[in-house]
């Protein structure tokens, strides 16, 4: 769980996630909090066995923060879960269900396979579709959401592949890199609850350009 200024909604997630009966372990990243994150974790965590807490020392971005947390899994499943409310982790089971099954490796929770979503931010909507278009484009794939929040990999599969995005960009390196080792990804429906700037979303334009940097430099670059 990577998480950034998160104070109004991680202490909610974490209830929600270990609600779920299904977390053997969490990690927290907090990337440099400045909010009283990180004094509201440390306070509250005691309460959660199965989770640690880990801090940088400053704010590097999302993408440092999960590479943080992949290092330090032990579990045989890695769940990326963002800490502001936007995936719910009642559908977690969705997401299991095809490693279950036998049929991927990796699972993307898609935002666009039909699932109940609050109509809004279309002009971002309209970024991840061209960015998800130009990913099919390049690595002949038929994702429907490339830049999903909700990915699950074995645990094996994820420590395997080299990963140096800092920031948003984790999304296409991630998908990229699968794509082009031909690990078996699965997409299904999932919720999708996303907030707006005004209540603290962060990623933005530039992230828009990083990710089609991403994209063209591991098509041919690993």
């Amino acid at each position: 769980m990577p998480v950034y200024n998160e104070a109004p909604t991680v202490e909610e997630i974490l209830r929600r996630v270990v609600a779920s009966g299904l977390a053997d372990e969490i990690i927290i990243v907090d990337d440099g909090s400045t909010d009283g994150t990180r004094e509201l974790l440390q306070r509250i965590l005691p309460s959660y066995p199965n989770a640690r807490l880990i801090l940088h020392d400053r704010n590097r971005g999302k993408g440092a923060a999960i590479r943080t947390g992949i290092q330090h899994v032990t579990s045989e499943l890695v769940l990326i879960q963002d800490a502001d409310l936007e995936y719910d982790p009642q559908e977690i089971p969705q997401l299991l269900r095809p490693i279950q099954e036998g049929k991927a490796d990796v699972v993307y929770g898609s935002r666009f396979l039909g699932g109940p979503r609050r109509p809004t931010m279309f002009w971002h909507m309209v970024a991840n579709q061209l960015l998800t278009l130009m990913t099919n484009v390049l690595y002949n794939s038929i994702l429907s959401d490339m830049e999903t929040g909700y990915k699950l990999f074995r645990r094996e599969v994820i420590q395997a592949i080299p990963l140096r995005a800092n920031r948003f960009d984790f999304e296409p390196e991630i998908t990229a890199k699968l794509l082009k080792r031909r690990v078996r990804i699965f997409e299904v429906p999932i919720s999708f609850n996303p907030r707006e700037y005004s209540e603290g979303k962060k990623i933005g334009l530039r992230d828009a350009f990083a990710a089609v940097w991403a994209l063209l430099r591991y098509r041919i670059a690993d």
